[in-house]
């Protein structure tokens, strides 16, 4: 019972700070995205045509994702050992200190060859970074939270990713109101990334007054520590590993499609206007904050799996017509597709947290679930620009895309169909009753 009184006193503190933290986490790195499909072609690949040139600068984007698996691993590593919070503080300032050296980095007109070089190393870094921030942002949540609305707290920190990806389009797009095209690609693009060094700051402050998690206190105290918890993890629970990535594939494919490809797919190929996709991503990433909470809610009462399933196939039936309404070019049905894209993307993101965190017992959990949530990103978020912009212009067309994106959110939905049901379960559970199918299944 006093275990439970000091969870309840400290919830509000460690949601805030989760949140807050993943947020600016996700602003770095989705600041990244947003200049890759509007400058990082001219400035540092201007050799190139246009779209070749964006093609190159979403390769870089890329790199950021093939990182994070490895800072998955190395952050869940001593994260299963030494606990969540300092490794926490340690994946945001790696984030900082990165993105802002990005907004004073030399051009290609500058230094040349060095100056992408210098551009990827620096991504590199920001996918290490957040490779490691996702995990112990949501677990410390999940390890805290009750049990019965334990979906709903952990979609806090989850908001943290669109509100990241809100506040860098919003960014963006003040910048853009404030000064001509020719002053935002002369500097004004690097205003973001320096910016960065502010809100890490109110982040490292804010999660200083967060305690460790007293779920892995109390597992360690009993147990002891796993000497090697990433391999472990591999030979014990190789199937929550699966799972984790599957329902990670397509919700993370769908996203990148619509939050970064849509930007360049309405400016360089249909000559549309920046402002106007940017503040359609704007409209949508602030309405998927205020409905991801409600998804997880219902996730909560009815379970993850028919929620998760829901927003997989909710997804892939407005992707049937999203292009189109892109097409049309005004604000309304620009925004309209992007909205429906993120508000039913929030259906699989907001219950994501507890979910995956509930697939692993504690001493493996940090490793677990950064594992099976990064890996999948290189073959999801970090190609999804990628293979979109090569898909439409092989084919000229924008159904090969359409196609990709429904069968990544197939794999997703066939992944949501065979997990076992995870709500209520109790997080002190040992390996072999976290193993054992739960009495909620479908």
């Amino acid at each position: 019972m006093q275990t439970k009184g000091r969870d309840r006193n400290r919830l509000g503190v460690v949601v805030g700070a989760s949140m807050i933290g993943t947020m600016i986490e996700w602003f770095d790195f989705f600041i990244y995205g947003v200049a890759s499909a509007l400058v990082f072609n001219k400035l540092f690949f201007p050799s190139f045509s246009p779209l070749t040139g964006t093609l190159l600068a979403f390769s870089t984007y890329a790199l950021g994702f093939v990182a994070r698996p490895l800072g998955g691993v190395i952050f869940g590593h001593f994260g299963d050992r030494i606990g969540r919070k300092k490794l926490l503080m340690t994946s945001l300032v790696v984030m900082g200190l990165s993105t802002c050296a990005i907004g004073v980095l030399p051009t290609y007109a500058q230094v040349g060859a060095l100056a992408p070089l210098l551009l990827t190393g620096l991504r590199l870094l920001q996918g290490f970074a957040v490779g490691g921030e996702w995990g112990g942002a949501v677990l410390m949540v999940a390890e805290t939270s009750p049990a019965r609305h334990r979906a709903f707290w952990t979609s806090w920190p989850q908001v943290g990713a669109p509100a990241g990806n809100l506040l860098a389009a919003g960014v963006f797009a003040l910048a853009g109101m404030l000064m001509s095209e020719r002053e935002f690609i002369a500097w004004g693009w690097r205003v973001p990334f320096l910016f960065s060094i502010v809100l890490v700051g109110i982040g490292f402050w804010l999660r200083r007054a967060v305690r460790e998690s007293h779920v892995f206190e109390e597992a360690t105290a009993q147990d002891g520590v796993e000497k090697f918890p990433a391999l472990e993890v591999l030979r014990r629970n190789p199937r929550a590993l699966l799972t984790g990535g599957g329902l990670r594939f397509g919700e993370n494919l769908c996203y990148y499609v619509a939050a970064t490809f849509s930007i360049t797919y309405f400016t360089e190929i249909r000559n549309g206007s920046k402002d106007l996709i940017l503040n359609a991503v704007l409209v949508g990433s602030a309405l998927e904050c205020l409905t991801m909470p409600l998804f997880a809610a219902l996730a909560d009462r009815i379970g993850r799996r028919p929620v998760y399933l829901f927003g997989a196939l909710g997804v892939a039936m407005s992707y049937l017509f999203f292009f189109a309404l892109i097409d049309r070019g005004s604000m309304a049905a620009v925004t309209l597709a992007i909205s429906l894209v993120m508000v039913l993307h929030g259906a699989m993101y907001a219950p994501q947290g507890a979910f995956i965190a509930e697939l692993f017992p504690t001493r493996l959990r940090y490793s677990g679930a950064s594992i099976a949530y990064q890996a999948s990103s290189i073959l999801a978020g970090s190609l999804a620009p990628m293979i979109a912009l090569s898909l439409y212009q092989a084919y000229t067309s924008t159904t090969p895309v359409v196609v990709y994106v429904v069968g990544g959110l197939g794999i997703t939905a066939i992944a949501a169909f065979l997990a076992r049901e995870t709500k209520g379960i109790d997080l002190h559970s040992s390996a072999e009753e976290m193993a054992a199918p739960a009495g909620t299944a479908m």
